[in-house]
C-alpha cells in the first residue's frame, strides 16, 4: 500500500512568507560573511522604556504569586491605565472594564477582530498601500480583499467618490491606518468624521490602526474622538512604538462593549493572557509623563529623520517634508523600472538595507521606505555609504 503524501492546508498558497522574515535571513547570512549590513528597513524602536516601566516588571518578576495564568480580559490595572491614557492624551472616554480589550500585539488584534466579524467569503477593504497583516490574514482566514487606493496627491487619504462608486454589499470591514504606514500621511479629523458617516451609511466596521501618532506628531488624534465613532468604529493603539516596547507585544483594543464582548469571545479562545508582569509594567508605562514623550517620540526622531532626508536626497528621490511617523517615505528616479533595482543595489553595495515600497502594495512600487529606528550614528554611516555608491550615470551628473 502507498503511503500517502502529505500536504499543508490549501491556505498556505494564499500567502507567503513574510517579506521581512525572508529577507532578514539574507542579511543575517551577509553579516555572517563579514558584510556588516546597516539595517533601515525595520520598525523595531531601539530605545528602552521608560526606567519605572522597567523597575515595575522587575519589582512583579520577584514576586513568587506573579507567574500563573492571567485573566484573557487582561488586568484591572492595565484596563484602566488604558482608559486614563486615552482620556489624558486624546480627550476620549472609555469604560474600561468594558470597552478596553488588551492585546498580545495589534497583529494578534487583527486576527481576532477578523475572526469576530468576517465569514470567509465576506470582504474587506484594505489600503493600497498598506500594511501587509491586513492582506495575508484576510486571506488566511477566508475572506475576500477588496483594495482602495491611496495616493500621494491626496495626502494618502482615502478617495471617498471612488469608495462611494465601489459594489459595498458584501463588506464587513474596513482598515484604516492614521498617522499612516509607510506613507507617513497625517491623520486628520476631517478624514476621521468622513469614515465615521461612511461605516455608518454602508453597515461596515472601520477599524482604525494607531499606534504611530506620538511619533514625530504634537497632534493625537483618533478615530473615537468623533461623536458616534464607537457605535460603528473599533481603533487599535500599540506600545510598540509610543513607548518603546516592540518585544512587549502590549497592545490595545477599544470599540463599544458590544463590540470588545465579540472580540473577546475570539480572544479567550486563542490565548491565556499575558504575563502579570508585563501588564502591570505596561500600566505603569502609561503614565510617562510629556517630557518622556517629546525626548523620545519627537526629539530624538527629529535628529534621527534629518539624516534620513539627505540619504533621500543622494538617492534622488523625492519626499514630504510634512509626513510622521518613524519612516519616511520616497519616491525613486524614473530612471529605475523598478523599485528592486535600488534597493538590491543600495543592499549588496552600500551594504545598506532599506524597504521597497511594493511590499505594501501595488501603489507603493515606485517608493522606498527608511526606517529611524537605528541610531544617529549609523544612520550617518548609512548615508556616507551611500554617498560612495555610484548610483547610475545620470544621477552621478545631477550631483
Amino acid at each position: 500500500m502507498a503511503n500517502r503524501q502529505i500536504e499543508p492546508a490549501e491556505r498556505l498558497s494564499l500567502v507567503q512568507e513574510y517579506y521581512f522574515s525572508r529577507k532578514l535571513k539574507e542579511v543575517a547570512q551577509m553579516n555572517a560573511e563579514g558584510k556588516d549590513i546597516i539595517s533601515l528597513a525595520i520598525g523595531s524602536p531601539d530605545m528602552p522604556p521608560s526606567e519605572q516601566t522597567i523597575n515595575k516588571l522587575c519589582e512583579v518578576a520577584k514576586l513568587p504569586d506573579a507567574h500563573g495564568y492571567q485573566m484573557t480580559v487582561g488586568t484591572p490595572e492595565l484596563r484602566m491605565a488604558m482608559a486614563d491614557f486615552y482620556k489624558r492624551w486624546y480627550g476620549v472616554e472609555l469604560d474600561g472594564k468594558t470597552e478596553v480589550l488588551p492585546l498580545i500585539g495589534s497583529k494578534e488584534g487583527i486576527l481576532h477582530v477578523t475572526l469576530a466579524f468576517v465569514n470567509p467569503g465576506d470582504e474587506v477593504l484594505v489600503p493600497n498601500p498598506g500594511y501587509p497583516t491586513y492582506t495575508s490574514l484576510s486571506k488566511i482566514l477566508g475572506a475576500k480583499i477588496v483594495n482602495y487606493n491611496l495616493r500621494e496627491d491626496n495626502g494618502w487619504q482615502p478617495d471617498f467618490e471612488e469608495l462611494e462608486k465601489m459594489d459595498l454589499s458584501k463588506v464587513k470591514l474596513m482598515w484604516t491606518n492614521y498617522p499612516n504606514m509607510p506613507t507617513g500621511g497625517r491623520a486628520r479629523r476631517e478624514t476621521y468624521e468622513r469614515l465615521v458617516k461612511f461605516a455608518k451609511d454602508h453597515g461596515i466596521v472601520v477599524v482604525n490602526d494607531n499606534p504611530y501618532s506620538f511619533i514625530l506628531s504634537e497632534a493625537h488624534l483618533s478615530i473615537l474622538q468623533v461623536p458616534g465613532a464607537k457605535d460603528c468604529c473599533i481603533e487599535f493603539n500599540s506600545m510598540s512604538k509610543s513607548h518603546n516596547m516592540p518585544g512587549w507585544r502590549v497592545g490595545m483594543c477599544l470599540a463599544n462593549a458590544q463590540f470588545i464582548q465579540w472580540i473577546m469571545k475570539i480572544k479567550s479562545n486563542v490565548d491565556s493572557g499575558t504575563f502579570r508582569g508585563i501588564q502591570l509594567a505596561a500600566a505603569e508605562a502609561l503614565k510617562n509623563d510629556e517630557s518622556w514623550h517629546r525626548e523620545a517620540n519627537i526629539e530624538t526622531y527629529s535628529r534621527r529623520r534629518q539624516w534620513a532626508e539627505q540619504i533621500m536626497d543622494v538617492l534622488g528621490c523625492t519626499y514630504d517634508k510634512n509626513q510622521v511617523g518613524m519612516f519616511l517615505w520616497g519616491k525613486i528616479p524614473e530612471q529605475y523600472a523598478d523599485v528592486e533595482d535600488l534597493t538590491e543595489k543600495v543592499l549588496h553595495e552600500a551594504r545598506v538595507f532599506i524597504t521597497p515600497g511594493f511590499i505594501f502594495g501595488s501603489n507603493g512600487k515606485r517608493y522606498i521606505r527608511i526606517s529611524l529606528c537605528a541610531k544617529e550614528e549609523k544612520i550617518k554611516q548609512a548615508l556616507e555609504r551611500i554617498k560612495r555608491l555610484r548610483i547610475s550615470e545620470s544621477k552621478a551628473k545631477l550631483a
